[in-house]
């Protein structure tokens, strides 16, 4: 009993250390306003994803507000939202919720997915009603200060294309996320546990109480959907015959890439586990907590660039609000 709480304090220890540390380092790249200087690799890894290199960061504040971090985070739920609204109707998300502070930008568009599995279909139904009233209820926190929606690429032949051949899913033609179950669930791979790590990075920033619970929520389902499509894309691999991509080699490339523009390669991983007899749906470190990213981190994989840049990839002019710089 004594070994058991001695090592169960030691991890607890350990745990509040590294997390007081990633707090702390997540300050020292705010205060670095964008963190220029710091790219972790500095060179661009998507060549072709059109990001804006800069050699300032003046648009980035130095030290973000409870507003900038949910304008930040409702960046990224307009690219989640328009891109299963685009698979599960055929349509971007409504109008009205693109509205805002900053340019709004047009959504260069993608098609309603040709899905034939009921499950991934009635997946899709309900991760974009999930997604839309994320967009809603963020707009709402913040009201006139929400950012409006900036340029997103959520096209077969752009942005997916680009991090498709990037991860070496493809290597010529184009990747169409929309033209069947195998290729929504790849496609909805990228973005969703990219979304688990931005939320649980940015929770410690966050201020006021009221706001930090929302966020814990918003994460938790962020979470639900990551394990979703990771464990409908587990089950698609077993079976046969086999898919036109291999899910458990495209997971682990996808990882792969994500950690390697992040600058850690070390910090994500794809859904096979050590042998065929194990998954591996939760992605999380060896203590089996999720892993967190600073903001610059996951703007370097929507940007599709380990350098410092203000766009590209998905978000072709970068995003709305104070917080847009890569690291």
């Amino acid at each position: 009993m004594d070994v058991t709480v001695t090592a169960d304090a030691a991890v607890l220890s350990e745990l509040k250390d590294r997390r007081a540390k990633r707090r702390e380092e997540r300050r020292d790249f705010f205060r670095l306003a964008g963190g220029v200087a710091a790219g972790a690799a500095g060179t661009m890894v998507l060549t072709a994803c059109g990001g804006h290199s800069t050699s300032t960061a003046s648009a980035q504040s130095s030290t973000p507000s409870d507003a900038d971090i949910l304008n930040f985070a409702l960046n990224l739920e307009y690219l989640e939202a328009n891109f299963y609204s685009y698979a599960a109707t055929g349509t971007s998300i409504d109008s009205s919720l693109m509205t805002g502070t900053g340019t709004q930008g047009a959504v260069i568009p993608g098609h309603k997915a040709a899905l034939t599995s009921p499950l991934v279909i009635a997946y899709a139904n309900e991760i974009v009603k999930d997604e839309i009233n994320h967009v809603k209820f963020l707009r709402g926190a913040l009201g006139t200060s929400a950012v409006a929606q900036p340029a997103i690429d959520v096209s077969p032949g752009g942005a997916f294309t680009t991090a498709a051949m990037a991860a070496g899913l493809i290597t010529s033609g184009t990747f169409d996320p929309y033209a069947s179950d195998e290729a929504f669930l790849l496609g909805a791979y990228i973005f969703e546990d990219v979304g688990v790590t931005a939320y649980h990075g940015a929770s410690p920033l966050i201020s006021k109480k009221t706001y930090l619970d929302a966020a814990a929520g918003i994460l938790a389902v962020e979470a639900y959907h990551a394990g979703l499509v990771r464990t409908a894309l587990y089950a698609l691999g077993l079976q046969q015959p086999a898919p036109a991509i291999d899910p458990y080699a495209a997971t682990a490339a996808i990882s792969a890439l994500r950690a390697k523009l992040d600058g850690t390669n070390n910090d994500d991983q794809g859904i096979a586990g050590a042998n065929s007899t194990i998954s591996n749906i939760v992605d999380a470190d060896s203590n089996t907590i999720a892993y967190d990213r600073t903001t610059g981190q996951v703007l370097n994989i929507v940007y599709g660039t380990a350098a410092a840049a203000a766009g590209g990839l998905f978000f072709p002019n970068g995003m709305n609000g104070n917080i847009r710089m890569s690291a």
